[in-house]
């Protein structure tokens, strides 16, 4: 049986899935962008700027799943340019310790709202 995971904390859902799932001791938290959960408003920042907030906002989802980023086994990292992973490689080393999860990170044609980044993340409970 899954569980949706639903928070204020995070942007809600700009479509027809959910913030987070949660099935058989398995978190799975969609992709995050920049968007400022208490405004709805979208950060045209910097490569840094938007890799904080889309992390803080897929913390937010996985807290509200009873997790946090410590039980993150996996990662997946969405870029606009792969000219940023190294800077966004940098922001991404502030939120998680080793054992560090297994990541892929992949150059992509175009993201939701035409952010730079987007991250999403498979936890363990």
């Amino acid at each position: 049986m899954k569980k949706e995971i639903k928070t204020k904390k995070a942007p809600s859902a700009i479509g027809p899935y959910s913030q987070g799932i949660e099935v058989n001791g398995f978190v799975f938290a969609s992709g995050q962008i920049a968007i400022n959960p208490e405004t709805g408003e979208l950060s045209t920042g910097s490569i840094e700027e938007q890799t904080r907030l889309a992390l803080e906002n897929l913390k937010a989802v996985l807290e509200k799943a009873g997790c946090s980023l410590d039980h993150v086994v996996k990662c997946t990292v969405f870029l606009e340019d792969m000219d940023d992973f190294s800077k966004m490689n940098s922001v991404y080393g502030e939120f998680f310790k080793p054992p560090y999860p297994a990541r892929a990170a992949v150059q992509v044609a175009r993201l939701p709202k035409d952010v730079k980044v987007e991250i999403e993340a498979i936890a363990v409970k």
